[in-house]
């Protein structure tokens, strides 16, 4: 006769469970650790980076700045007629172009890093494959991989928006380059943010699609570096634009817009190729000149200071529904891979 199986006492079931219950998030933990503790050196130069040009912009702010007024105030009581462009270009205007280059353009080396180091040398050296055998899931995998290197560059270019911005409003004058130039239009919001985190996801489809360490690093770098020049080609458009015309009078833009295209309406029309300055003559001559052209007047077409915020959060919304795209992309392919 069989005999019953034992009945496993109360206490003894209780504590299996608060066992099991404390080993699942020892699990997911344990992966995030793991994440970081494999490109922990990536991490240190990071945030060394970002101390470095945290670092370099208080300088600049509380020491240099206050030193280049200094020179412009004595180069004007002199005199001269170059002051501000010449002493503002040399001492403050352009490290902090230099800063806003290096920051602004970050993102290429995420995309490589996650193209090469994060995820491209683990699949094809295999180690990808051992952490799956070892009740790792391939979709836990790659969350702990995104996620991690997500949360630091998110919080280093965060740090880096807001010193600069602290930086660069009151010293403005300053600097040579304003709000609409490339690298100082990306800093001064969430827009860097979003490059680096959609360079991180590219990066990850990249790899996942080549799976080569060296072919994923420099293709991940290339498309996010194409994809930033198209939405720098394409920045002016993502807002409509003003519009100044007179009839009789040249027309300029407002102070700090960000000049489009200006010049003479022929017909009523936008004409910028039409050389209206070589009619510099007497009054009847020069109207006489207009008449030949077919002048009608005159146009500017810009973007004022106060559409910075709608353009910079409209290419902020397509790096992060690109962003989006490519990491639902990635969860698919790896689990089509890894059924």
């Amino acid at each position: 006769m069989t005999a019953a199986p034992a009945r496993v006492p109360q206490k003894t079931q209780n504590a299996q469970k608060a066992q099991k219950a404390e080993a699942a998030p020892a699990t997911r933990w344990g992966v995030a650790r793991t994440v970081l503790r494999l490109h922990r050196a990536a991490l240190i130069v990071w945030g060394l980076a970002v101390l470095g040009l945290t670092g370099w912009l208080v300088w600049l702010t509380e020491v240099t700045a206050d030193e280049t007024r200094a020179k412009q105030e004595a180069c004007n009581l002199a005199g001269l007629h170059v002051c501000d462009t010449n002493v503002g270009l040399l001492g403050y205007s352009a490290p902090m172009d230099g800063i806003a280059t290096l920051a602004a353009h970050s993102f290429i080396v995420v995309a490589a890093f996650a193209g090469g180091a994060l995820i491209g040398r683990e699949l094809e050296n295999g180690t990808a494959r051992l952490a799956w055998s070892q009740g790792i899931t391939p979709a836990r995998w790659l969350t702990a991989k995104l996620a991690c290197p997500a949360l630091a560059v998110t919080v280093g270019v965060t740090v880096l928006v807001l010193v600069f911005r602290w930086a660069w409003e009151p010293n403005r004058v300053l600097i040579g380059t304003d709000w609409m130039g490339d690298s100082v239009f990306a800093l001064l919001g969430p827009a860097a943010v979003a490059y680096a985190l959609c360079a991180l996801a590219l990066g990850t489809l990249t790899a996942l699609l080549l799976r080569r360490t060296l072919p994923a690093l420099a293709v991940s770098a290339a498309l996010t570096w194409l994809l930033s020049l198209i939405l720098v080609h394409a920045r002016a458009s993502l807002w409509p634009a003003l519009t100044r015309t007179s009839a009789t009078e040249y027309v300029y833009s407002p102070h700090r817009a960000w000049d489009l295209s200006q010049g003479a309406l022929v017909h009523g029309s936008p004409a910028p190729q039409v050389n209206h300055w070589a009619c510099n003559s007497t009054a009847g001559e020069r109207q006489r000149c207009l008449d030949d052209l077919g002048v009608t007047g005159y146009y500017a077409t810009y973007h004022p200071r106060s559409h910075f915020w709608p353009l910079h959060l409209v290419e902020t919304g397509i790096l992060l529904a690109v962003a989006a795209a490519a990491v639902a992309v990635s969860f698919r392919l790896l689990r089509h891979r890894t059924a």
